[in-house]
């Protein structure tokens, strides 16, 4: 079937065929969340080297008290929150642009979910534990 036949016979106008988004009808919500995440990842990376250069050579004690601030804290989590999500994006691409066995992708994907999902629950529990004292 050719293009032009294929034009013919489809009713919907250029716009609305545009905003399926494509085969996954997300195309254009994952492109935003990967630049969204990008950006607020610089200044939550910025602090969290400026935490990080804080904490180095202070005692554990110390290191608490600094951790446990509920604005510290809260910069923390959001960090590791946008880090994760956008590590989870990124590799999803990667996945889905290199991979072209179906078991594998799927695999991987999988795999992907899970790695970030355990390295955003890991790291909220221990600043979450650091938070409250528990």
């Amino acid at each position: 079937m050719s293009t032009t036949q294929n034009n013919s016979q489809d009713m919907r106008t250029p716009t609305r065929r545009v905003r399926h988004l494509g085969a996954a009808h997300s195309g254009t919500r994952h492109f935003w969340h990967q630049r969204l995440t990008a950006v607020a990842a610089v200044p939550l990376t910025l602090i969290f080297i400026v935490v990080a250069m804080t904490l180095i050579g202070r005692n554990h004690a110390a290191t608490v008290q600094i951790l446990g601030s509920p604005l510290v804290a809260i910069v923390m989590m959001l960090f590791v929150l946008t880090t994760v999500y956008h590590m989870w994006l990124g590799m999803q691409v990667i996945v889905e642009d290199y991979i072209h066995h179906e078991f594998g992708k799927v695999a991987l994907i999988m795999g992907n979910t899970f790695f970030c999902i355990a390295v955003g629950v890991a790291c909220a529990f221990a600043l979450l534990k650091l938070s409250f004292g528990v």
